[in-house]
């Protein structure tokens, strides 16, 4: 045997230790991409919109700038929480739900406000119902225990832009921001960003939904439009969602805005009615 062979035997050794060695690392790899990151620390509407609370310095100090709402979530920068893929662009809202049987869909904008949305939540939950609640940035950001209440229940937070304007006057940049800086502040109180949004005033444009898509949203219009922003009487907003009721209907109300009285009152007698017709309250699934 010449001095530069080496003894089967040894080879032998060598070949299963760097096989074992191998597996290892593929092995550390795939745990790598696997495991779990830590949790985050710690609408159509009125022309003009009521008052409700201001949005002061604070609300100012936790807006961000269109740059700083992560859009790229495959990249260092991505938040911790589990992000849905890219939505296709569209070119008109969802006005409906289909193939849901006699399911309808409940929703409010303008909120959070602590004077309304708490006796809409309390009567949502004293039916085991599921909603959608639209929400201002600059409502949220005063209001971050609403929030949590609402996704504690099980219902779904949508964005309805950060100060409510008409969005086919912005320009794109401003579009983004004021998407991406209510999205933040849902994904921040939260952990999840909202899959859902809304224009208000129901005004949408190209911009609106590229830019929606871009950060993960899918754009909800509704079927059923209470005018309660109108303040017509708790009578008339009962009779109008009772009157539009059918499969795959969504309701469009208000929990803030203005005084929003009759919307919790008729929330609380059109429910069970809906209900006992055979209605089922649910949310739209992504």
């Amino acid at each position: 045997m010449k001095k530069d062979q080496m003894p089967k035997g040894r080879r032998s050794v060598l070949r299963l230790a760097a096989a074992l060695g191998a597996t290892a690392t593929v092995g550390a790899i795939a745990a790598d991409r696997l495991v779990a990151p830590d949790p985050p620390g710690g609408a159509a509407g009125p022309p003009g919109r009521g008052a409700g609370p201001a949005a002061g310095p604070q609300a100012q100090s936790a807006r961000l700038g269109p740059a700083s709402y992560r859009l790229q979530p495959m990249t260092a920068y991505a938040p911790p929480a589990y992000r849905w893929g890219t939505p296709p662009v569209r070119q008109r809202p969802f006005l409906s739900m289909s193939g849901v049987g006699r399911s309808m869909v409940l929703s409010f904008d303008d909120g959070p406000d602590p004077r309304y949305t708490p006796g809409i939540l309390e009567t949502l939950r004293r039916h085991d119902c599921r909603a959608m609640f639209f929400v201002c940035g600059e409502m949220a950001v005063e209001n971050p225990d609403l929030l949590r209440e609402m996704a504690a229940d099980g219902h779904v937070v949508g964005n309805h832009s950060w100060s409510h304007p008409l969005i086919p006057k912005l320009r794109p940049s401003r579009i983004r921001d004021e998407l991406g800086s209510t999205s933040e502040v849902v994904e921040r109180t939260l952990g999840t960003a909202p899959l859902w949004y809304r224009a208000p005033y129901g005004a949408w444009n190209r911009h609106s939904f590229e830019i929606g898509a871009e950060l993960g949203m899918e754009p909800l219009a509704w079927t059923v439009d209470t005018l309660d922003w109108k303040e017509p009487g708790t009578d008339t907003i009962v009779r109008r969602v009772l009157d539009g009721a059918a499969p795959g209907a969504v309701v469009l109300s208000h929990d803030a805005g203005g005084d929003r009285a009759q919307s919790v009152a008729a929330l609380r007698r059109y429910l069970p009615e809906l209900l006992d017709a055979g209605y089922h309250i649910t949310v739209p699934r992504r």
